[in-house]
């Protein structure tokens, strides 16, 4: 399908997602938002697309939503694209749910400034390779808001509440160094070798069980707001018996006996 203000790429199981707006530094505005959230429906649907990539054109990985809807609302115009983009449907947040809800590992590559409801999109994604000119802001408060799309839930749980405090309290600007350093981001990268490093996280990846990687994603963040412990122990008990009726799972067991990298075909 083509898009107007984002690209989606496919390769070899791999689909790359591209925010297309680089003249605003890939801000959302109501057809991005819109964009984005359809594209994400049909990767998850897509039996081919094993792992999703997504990343943005130009300086901007997403500066979050559109400055001029927000003058809008600000100015106390109903119905502005700003409204949409947090109330309407679908939403900054519809799309945060629908990353998150994947069955398939998200990657974010973050190429570049990523604030506001961009820097929401980037913590919904599984794992985040940053470039060394990245940028990360939790712009909110600036705007006399709270932070969405999952923020003040998922920030937390990956760098502890003293750390987000500080990061949604402030709205200061930290570099990907840092960014790396508080565990927000897994690596960062020289900017010319970020899709390079991604890419070949991807396809390894890519190269792992399906079904396997599916139920650990959803057995890792069942985890994290899973309150009792020998619960979650049934529920992996309960998942690996689905595993292992796989034929993935016998090319696993036949793979290590033989001595070989396993082929896995996603079933």
């Amino acid at each position: 399908m083509q898009y107007k203000t984002i690209i989606v790429e496919k390769k070899n199981g791999i689909a790359t997602l591209i925010f297309n707006r680089p003249e605003s530094l890939n801000a959302f505005n109501p057809e991005m938002m819109g964009e984005t959230a359809e594209a994400i429906s049909e990767l998850g649907r897509d039996e081919e697309t094993r792992v999703v990539i997504v990343t943005g054109t130009g300086k901007g990985f997403s500066s979050g939503a559109d400055a001029r809807g927000i003058a809008k609302t600000a100015e106390g115009s109903s119905g502005s694209p700003f409204e949409r983009i947090i109330l309407g449907k679908p939403t900054i947040s519809t799309t945060a749910l629908l990353l998150r809800r994947m069955d398939k590992p998200v990657i974010a590559a973050i190429n570049g400034i990523t604030a506001g409801a961009g820097f929401s999109i980037a913590l919904a994604c599984d794992l985040r390779i940053a470039s060394e000119g990245a940028r990360f802001s939790m712009a909110f408060i600036l705007r006399g808001l709270i932070p969405d799309s999952g923020s003040t839930s998922l920030l937390p749980k990956l760098i502890g509440s003293a750390k987000a405090c500080e990061l949604i309290f402030t709205a200061d600007t930290i570099d990907a160094r840092e960014a790396e350093r508080i565990g927000l981001v897994n690596k960062v990268v020289p900017h010319e070798e970020l899709m390079k490093a991604t890419e070949e996280l991807a396809n390894k990846l890519a190269k792992r069980p399906p079904v396997a990687l599916k139920y650990a994603k959803r057995a890792i963040y069942k985890g994290l707001s899973e309150a009792d412990l020998a619960s979650h122990l049934d529920y992996e008990v309960a998942i690996n018996r689905i595993c292992m009726d796989t034929e993935d799972f016998k090319e696993g067991v036949k793979a290590f006996l033989e001595k070989r990298e396993p082929v896995f075909r996603g079933r």
